[in-house]
């Protein structure tokens, strides 16, 4: 599965005085649901070494053109880059950038990447002020580059004047119109079930279903950009854990339940994506079964876990998801809404194998909406991608909360 670029920033380190700033400048990036991978010009080292950098990024740091040539660091760095933000930009970076050269690590990144470049300016008010300076300040802008204006203030020595260092909040808040970045789930706790759970006949076979946990991961992917703390519990899902979220694997509705109410405490918002069973062999045998011995299998049924959530919820926001076929598997849906006591269900039509193990998905969006009345289809979706459908969960939920603090 391909998630859209965005949560990947490219962090460039300019050799100024400043640079010590950079280092809160990633913390809040990484409250804000960045990735942060941080790419020092060789003369920035002078200020402040790799090994900070390395500790608060919680990523290798990458420095040199010539090392680990094989891989094409410069390309694939730029590839995965939602943005790159060089903060601080020095004079000499600035005027190297615009003149498009490329002869370190950091400018060759930049001049191989589309995504959005924002530079921060930080250097003496005569540096800044300076007409070369300008020029290529204008040159960039016009190019579609964000150059964040430097704040006035207290320089080094007893210097005053414009050339400081931005706020790490008004950086931030560059980098997030330029990609259209909310990071309205600060902080919040957002609780996500993936996948389809496995229900053991013998050490071989189980019951199972054919959830390939993508919208799970989609909406995991999607709250942890917004910024929230995610934790995903994920049954039986080939995909690779997502970095930066919290991932508990399980195989069966009975692991699946303990883990969704260990973990339930304290979320704000809870999606249940995952394809529970409903039913689990009475007994599972620890030898493989013979076909003989087939004849019949007793089930007993599983524990209901979003009905359980839906009776404990108080003030958390449930999501629940409804897979149906036939004519009326609206109606079928509509019933399990009320059953289960949700805020929201999604409801999607699985027939003839839709939507399990796909990108897109398609279906109604059913809750109650902002007039308060009673509950209906609030949006008709799709066909969209899984992470278009797990933002509008996710944008009402907000809404429902008031979270919308960004």
């Amino acid at each position: 599965m391909i998630f859209p670029r965005g949560r990947e920033i490219i962090l460039g380190v300019g050799g100024g005085i400043s640079a010590y700033k950079s280092a809160d400048l990633i913390r809040r990036l990484q409250e804000s649901g960045f990735l942060v991978t941080v790419i020092p010009t060789r003369s920035s080292a002078k200020f402040i070494g790799n090994a900070t950098w390395e500790a608060l990024s919680g990523r290798p740091v990458h420095d040199d053109l010539w090392s680990n040539v094989a891989s094409v660091p410069h390309i694939a760095l730029a590839k995965s880059a939602g943005a790159i933000v060089i903060a601080p930009t020095t004079a000499d970076l600035l005027a190297r950038i615009a003149q498009g050269r490329a002869d370190d690590l950091l400018t060759n990144v930049v001049l191989a990447s589309t995504a959005p470049l924002v530079l921060v300016p930080a250097m003496h008010p005569e540096m800044w002020l300076n007409a070369a300076t300008q020029e290529n300040v204008r040159i960039l802008r016009s190019r579609g580059v964000i150059v964040v204006e430097p704040d006035e203030g207290r320089m080094t020595g007893e210097d005053v004047g414009i050339g400081r260092y931005p706020e790490s909040v008004k950086i931030i808040s560059a980098i997030n119109l330029a990609l259209n970045h909310r990071a309205d789930l600060r902080g919040v706790k957002v609780l996500i079930t993936a996948g389809g759970t496995q229900e053991p006949i013998d050490p071989v076979r189980f019951i199972g279903n054919r959830s390939s946990g993508k919208q799970g991961y989609a909406a995991a992917y999607a709250a942890a950009t917004r910024g929230a703390k995610v934790t995903l519990i994920s049954a039986n899902s080939s995909l690779p854990d997502i970095e930066g979220i919290d991932v508990i694997h399980v195989q069966t509705a009975a692991q699946m339940h303990q883990q969704v109410i260990a973990n339930f405490e304290g979320s704000a918002i809870v999606i249940m994506s995952a394809a529970v069973a409903d039913a689990t062999p009475l007994s599972s045998s620890t030898e493989k079964l013979e076909k003989s011995n087939y004849a019949q299998i007793e089930l007993t049924p599983t524990i209901d876990i979003l009905r359980e959530l839906g009776s404990a919820k108080a003030d958390t926001f449930l999501i629940g998801f409804a897979a149906q076929t036939g004519g009326d598997g609206i109606s079928k849906a509509i019933k399990k809404y009320s059953a289960k006591n949700v805020d929201l269900l999604y409801i999607n039509d699985v027939s003839d194998g839709a939507i399990f193990g796909k990108d897109e998905t398609s279906g109604e969006i059913y809750g109650i909406g902002t007039d308060g009345g009673g509950p209906s289809i609030l949006e008709r979706v799709g066909p969209v991608s899984k992470v278009t459908l797990a933002n509008k969960l996710l944008d009402i939920a907000v809404n429902k909360l008031g979270l919308s603090h960004d």
